[in-house]
């Protein structure tokens, strides 16, 4: 079985139980708990804060997985630290001085990742691999839970894998992975993956989980 890290979204989680759905995940396998912050402006919704975050902390051990959908994000990153982001992902599209961010992340003592929206090609991250320990392909057009996969990303997933060589990088991918299609998305060169729906939607997460895990061995 091929091995890969499986990072639950909260964003389709039970929010009146938020912190029982944490928990939950995190003794069913999950490897990180992946949590969307959006702002309502950089994509159409609005989610999760710094409080809700630090909130969470004490609920697990396993690394928060913080997916910034804000723009602008660079103000906001000691805030996300604080509260207790393991990475703290930003977007390309949103980052001016990307570089910098990605600095800043890593001086607080974080992992730094790097996402990209379904249209953007993977050319913009190339003049920043070096200062990053994640980029996160976005196979969904990013603000909504539910969506389905956007089969374009997989040549982008397999050539940024290319552009990523032997630096010591993980590939996410997150949007639409489900049992179905995680070993297409694996076998194109991530390393993990988002999961949503996948995952919540189930009664048994740790079947869901397994079933994922699975889907790369059938």
């Amino acid at each position: 079985m091929t091995a890969f890290k499986i990072a639950p979204s909260i964003l389709s989680a039970d929010f009146t139980r938020l912190g029982e759905e944490v928990r939950a995940v995190d003794e069913a396998g999950a490897d990180y708990i992946h949590i969307d912050v959006m702002d309502g402006h950089f994509v159409p919704n609005l989610t999760f804060g710094p409080p809700v975050i630090g909130a969470l902390r004490s609920v697990t051990d396993k690394p928060f997985d913080v997916h910034l959908m804000i723009d602008p994000a660079q103000p906001y990153l000691r805030q996300y630290a604080e509260a207790g982001a393991d990475i703290i992902t930003v977007h390309a599209e949103a980052d001016t001085h990307l570089h910098r961010s990605l600095q800043v992340i890593r001086d607080l003592g974080k992992k730094a990742g790097v996402s990209l929206n379904p249209s953007t090609p993977e050319t913009v991250i190339e003049y920043v691999l070096d200062s990053v320990d994640l980029i996160l392909v976005m196979s969904v057009n990013p603000g909504f839970s539910g969506q389905a996969f956007l089969p374009s990303q997989l040549r982008k997933i397999s050539r940024i894998q290319e552009m990523i060589g032997d630096r010591d990088i993980e590939l996410e991918v997150d949007g639409g992975v489900n049992p179905s299609n995680v070993a297409t998305v694996i076998a194109a060169g991530a390393t993990a993956v988002v999961a949503g729906s996948a995952v919540f939607n189930g009664v048994d997460y740790t079947a869901s989980i397994a079933a994922l895990r699975r889907g790369c061995a059938d």
